[in-house]
């Protein structure tokens, strides 16, 4: 994973505490140098097994799991509902190297928020962050359109076509697994108005979270 001193955008971050639950220690060592980079980001704690991650969790009460699906003992998906059966509101980014639908789908399924893949750069992980921390779901742009493709679409609503140009713009950042932030910058807009055009974007397509847009989205034509 490459370092990177500064993310554009990155002050939209709030103070986040992480908690990395990894087994491979020179990964661990790698994850925790690159996000104590960014004076947002604390890591908390590390695990290097699911059962240790779940304790942890549970202990530390962090805002962000950065949690690995290949672990002994229990595996993230497992740990990933354990942890989002106890706490809720603790948000989970998937970082791995398996990246079947299968289990890109079962991970989203176990509470994940995010899913990225190992040997990314910094700057996507961060999005991912950022983009769980909001309440979004963030899926790397690698995998994104091959697991929507196999989702089944949600009943598409007539007002499908009724998507302003602005609108059309975002939802076709959104669909390339891009951040609030990130659609921002690219827009050249505040991060609130693009909540006012992703919750229009909702409304018009009757869908309930960003994956079922893009599921939309991809299905009808409006995004090649």
């Amino acid at each position: 994973m490459s370092e990177v001193s500064s993310l554009p955008h990155s002050h939209a971050l709030p103070p986040l505490r992480i908690l990395i639950v990894e087994d491979d220690p020179m990964m661990q060592l790698g994850l925790e140098q690159c996000l104590e980079d960014y004076p947002q980001l604390t890591v908390v704690g590390q695990a290097s097994d699911g059962y240790l991650g779940v304790e942890a969790a549970l202990k530390l009460k962090p805002d962000v799991v950065v949690m690995d699906i290949g672990l002994p003992r229990l595996d993230g998906i497992a740990a990933t509902q354990q942890i989002k059966a106890a706490l809720p509101d603790v948000r989970v980014v998937m970082l791995t190297s398996h990246t079947t639908e299968t289990e890109v789908i079962a991970a989203l399924s176990s509470g994940a928020d995010a899913y990225c893949i190992k040997g990314t750069n910094v700057e996507r992980l961060i999005a991912a962050i950022a983009a769980a921390q909001e309440g979004a779901t963030y899926l790397d742009p690698q995998i994104a359109r091959r697991v929507i493709q196999h989702l089944q679409p949600p009943t598409v609503n007539s007002n499908i076509g009724q998507l302003s140009q602005r609108e059309q713009q975002v939802l076709e950042l959104m669909v390339q697994g891009q951040s609030n932030p990130e659609i921002a910058a690219v827009l050249y807009l505040s991060p609130n108005t693009v909540k006012t055009h992703i919750r229009g974007i909702m409304n018009k397509l009757a869908v309930d979270d960003r994956v079922q847009a893009a599921v939309v989205a991809l299905r009808s034509g409006l995004v090649k």
